[in-house]
């Protein structure tokens, strides 16, 4: 017999039967399948129903001239029924295993037909007349009813089934049977009630009826599995057994649910839900896929005694968050750590739970446990830690215990910890270290111990703990760390008072452009040297070339002042804020001058007077070159080197003085550039550019000279051929006049624009173009060609290449206009028809494909009607 059949025969017994009627065995309608107990075997095997034998002899009964076979497929099946019409000789039966109501003549029955009966329990075969094909019924056997116990008995609940108007189990043998489904009570349809079903053993048989939620005592729901207790009754009508005041006698054990605390190879632990207890479950125990089974997982399980130990069984993931073990105060509370957890836990700390955290609560005192997750942060917790905190309640055990630690600000005036200052020096991934005040050694640090979750650069002053390393006693770490306001950590202290002293040795702190980082670091601790007396004694000083003021650079025998700065770790003592008070007058001449030009590593200085260029390398820098700009004011010493050529030595940056000179004239003249400066064209042997003021008739006018400081802008390319704005000065030192406040005037039109640069119509040297970048636009307008514009020239030192800056449009461009179709085309495009062969057509070279190369839409395209959304 199928499991799926809708329409199971009767369970029987296996026993033989006589051919009398008195020597039938009784047959519990509600029966629908049944096992048999085997003596020697371990397992019930299922017999298949058609292969039972009946409780009939075939040889009493004749079949009358009516074929006899079971639903019209065989003979040897039968049915059960109940008389529910008798007439003189013929009848009618009510199938009890189906829907059907069956025909029967009397002289098809086995017995005293006086004995025959409405409402009696009949067994018979299915046949079909010969002359209308319907089916009847032959071969009746009346069945003798069975007498029902009185007593209770005891059953169980089983697997949900559907409601029908008859319940019977499909298919096979099973020791549970059905509860009635929640979603099923009071809403079956209509002239059906919800059934579920139970089952009990009787000689060896497994007998299944079933029942309402009327039947069920004491408004109790029963769920599958539950142990209960229950009387048998009949229904007249149809003879189906059901049960009736049933009563529960224990529930059957729930599925426990908790949470996957530990993974190992082929195994792992559940901390479950109910008890404080963990459970092992072996992962062929798990249903799901394995590999996505994690530690943190919520699970529901079934607990199965094996080997005298309780282990987890059937384990099933459930949806993040269904477990909750606590129940959380989110009442905030202040206390007082009295015990921390160790970083390395001993073989004996069996405690989950190992620190303590003192809390006033009304008016009692309470110590909290707490473990290593109950922090918000990695922090190192110290004894006496004044802390903020919520209080969790354990759902098992109801145990208390603080969670969600922070550290309060005022905690470090509780725990009188010693706290050092110091600076970023390094960061890593995950970790940094400190420049310590107090200490020669960095000291190493973790990210997870910065407080209030701060992000560190390097520089950052911060405040911190130092705590021995727990795997090396000799080495040390920094924890707690608190970021201070900039200004706040000092390695040094210095004197208020003033000293006076005379300078031994000079310094000697050199920074090339292209120098290694390691030379640079080996010249910069050539120190100079200062002596001085305090209260009569002589004493010397070490100083820098980073601690000296004004940009002067002192030289052997200059009288300076100073301030003494001492170093707090070392106790070091060094010169700073170091000021030139006089020059020694027999040191070489200093000079004054201007930066004219730097290269990649070297450069020129405009003289005082303007008129010449002196060459100085950047070895010959005192201080750091990437401070020097065009037009700086330093100050040098001639020296002649190689060849007899003049070079400046010691070139200091001093404070701005006066440019070309003091005497400037109101008025603005307009010239013509005839030679530009020699950065401008190395070729020419002055240095000196030359600006001619044309008169009236072409003829040639007065010229002036101008140099780097008399240009407008600085680092602007002036070009022979220019014309120019500029106002007449006079040299103190020569009384020559020259040109200063220089400007070009500059325009030219946009010969293209490009995505990020574009070009001018502008000849500079032998380019008939000038380049220019979109970020050098002024006011971020968006250039079309054709636009007129003013600009300045720039030279690139390493490229030798000019190029447009500080472009600021004048005026726009005449606007492109669309040139109109001529009239021929279009009257040849009105006079174009879809049947004239000579029309231009539209020839496919290839079909569309879309992005994953497939041919058209997966979506069939459908014609849009206007004003309708679909």
């Amino acid at each position: 017999m199928e499991r799926g059949s809708s329409e199971p025969p009767v369970a029987r017994s296996t026993g033989s039967t006589q051919s009398s009627s008195t020597g039938s065995v009784p047959i519990p309608r509600s029966s629908s399948v049944s096992y048999h107990a085997h003596s020697g075997s371990k397992k019930h095997r299922q017999i298949p129903l058609c292969k039972r034998s009946m409780s009939f002899d075939p040889g009493l009964l004749h079949n009358n001239g009516h074929t006899a076979y079971a639903n019209g497929t065989g003979s040897g099946i039968r049915e059960t029924g109940v008389v529910e019409k008798l007439l003189t000789s013929y009848g009618f039966i009510q199938c009890s295993e189906r829907q059907a109501r069956l025909f029967f003549h009397c002289s098809q029955y086995n017995g005293a037909l006086q004995d025959l009966k409405i409402g009696d329990d009949v067994e018979f075969e299915v046949s079909s007349d010969r002359r209308t094909g319907k089916p009847i019924a032959v071969k009746l056997l009346k069945i003798k009813p069975e007498v029902l116990p009185e007593e209770r008995i005891s059953g169980q609940v089983g697997p949900d089934l559907h409601a029908y108007p008859f319940t019977v189990l499909h298919g096979y043998i099973h020791p549970v049977v059905s509860s009635i489904p929640l979603h099923l009570d009071g809403k079956s349809a209509p002239g059906q009630m919800p059934t579920g079903s139970v089952c009990y053993e009787r000689n060896g048989e497994v007998f299944y009826l079933t029942y309402t939620p009327d039947d069920v005592e004491g408004n109790v729901h029963l769920d599958t599995g539950d142990k209960v207790s229950f009387y048998m009754d009949t229904n007249k009508l149809t003879g189906a057994v059901s049960a009736r005041n049933i009563q529960l006698v224990k529930k059957k054990q729930m599925r426990c649910q908790g949470v996957v605390c530990a993974t190992k190879e082929a195994f792992g632990f559940i901390e479950r839900a109910d008890v404080v207890k963990e459970i092992f479950f072996h992962y062929s125990e798990f249903k799901g896929d394995l590999d996505a089974l994690q530690v943190g997982d919520d699970v529901e399980f079934t607990i199965k005694d094996r080997n005298g130990k309780e282990v987890a069984t059937d384990v099933r993931l459930l949806p993040q968050g269904t477990v909750v073990f606590e129940d959380i105060d989110y009442k905030l509370h202040e206390g007082t750590v009295v015990k921390v957890i160790p970083k390395i836990p001993t073989k004996n700390q069996n405690d989950p739970l190992p620190g303590r955290i003192n809390v006033r609560i009304g008016f009692t005192e309470k110590e909290l446990p707490f473990g290593e997750k109950d922090t918000r942060s990695k922090v190192t917790l110290l004894e006496g830690d004044h802390v903020q905190f919520n209080i969790s309640t354990d759902r098992r055990d109801k145990l208390e215990r603080a969670t969600r630690i922070d550290i309060l600000p005022d905690t470090f005036n509780f725990t009188k910890e010693a706290r050092e200052m110091g600076v970023i020096a390094a960061i890593r991934d995950g970790f940094g270290f400190i420049k310590c005040v107090d200490r020669d050694a960095r000291m190493f640090f973790h990210f997870s111990e910065v407080l209030e979750e701060t992000q560190l650069h390097i520089s950052d002053e911060v405040e911190f703990t130092v705590v021995p390393d727990m795997l090396s006693a000799q080495r040390n770490h920094a924890v707690r760390i608190k970021k201070l306001p900039k200004g706040t950590v000092s390695f040094h202290t210095q004197s208020e008072h003033r000293f006076v002293g005379v300078v031994e040795k000079e310094v000697v702190a050199v920074t090339s452009k292209n120098a290694s980082p390691t030379k640079g670091k080996e010249k910069e601790a050539e120190e100079g040297v200062i002596a001085y007396e305090d209260c009569g004694v002589k004493l010397t000083l070490p100083y820098h070339a980073k601690d000296l003021e004004g940009g002067s650079h002192p030289q052997a025998g200059d009288k300076v002042e100073f301030s003494i700065n001492e170093v707090k770790r070392t106790g070091q003592q060094s010169a700073v804020s170091i000021r030139v008070l006089n020059r020694n007058s027999s040191n070489a001449k200093r000079l004054h001058g201007f930066v004219a030009t730097l290269k990649d590593n070297f450069g020129f200085i405009e003289t005082a007077n303007h008129d010449q260029e002196i060459f100085f390398h950047y070895s010959e820098v005192c201080g750091d070159v990437e401070n020097l700009e065009l037009g700086d004011t330093v100050e040098y010493t001639l020296s002649k080197g190689k060849g007899n050529k003049v070079s400046a030595e010691k070139v200091t940056k001093v404070a701005a003085v006066n440019g070309v000179g003091e005497d400037i004239s109101a008025s603005v003249m307009m010239g013509k550039v005839i030679r530009p400066l020699r950065s401008v064209d190395p070729s020419q042997t002055e240095y000196q550019g030359l600006i001619e003021v044309p008169e009236e008739g072409g003829t040639k006018g007065q010229t002036y000279p101008f140099g780097i400081m008399g240009m407008g802008n600085k680092a602007d390319c002036l070009q022979k051929g220019e014309l120019v704005k500029f106002q007449v000065c006079t040299v103190p030192q020569t009384g020559q006049k020259m040109a200063c406040n220089v400007v070009p005037q500059r325009r030219a039109v946009v010969e293209c624009v490009k995505d990020q640069f574009g070009f001018l119509t502008y000849e500079v040297g032998e380019s008939k173009k000038l380049f220019f970048h979109v970020k050098e636009v002024q006011d971020g307008l968006e250039l079309q060609a054709g636009d007129e514009v003013e600009f300045s020239v720039v030279l690139n030192q390493r490229t030798g290449k000019c190029s447009a800056c500080n472009v600021r449009r004048v005026s726009e461009g005449p606007k492109p206009v669309v040139t109109p179709r001529p009239d021929r085309l279009v009257n040849r495009l009105k006079s174009i028809t879809l049947d004239d062969a000579s029309a231009p057509r539209l020839v496919i070279l290839r079909q569309p494909r879309g992005p994953d190369n497939s041919k058209g839409f997966n979506v069939e395209r459908k014609t849009r009607q206007p004003g309708v959304i679909d």
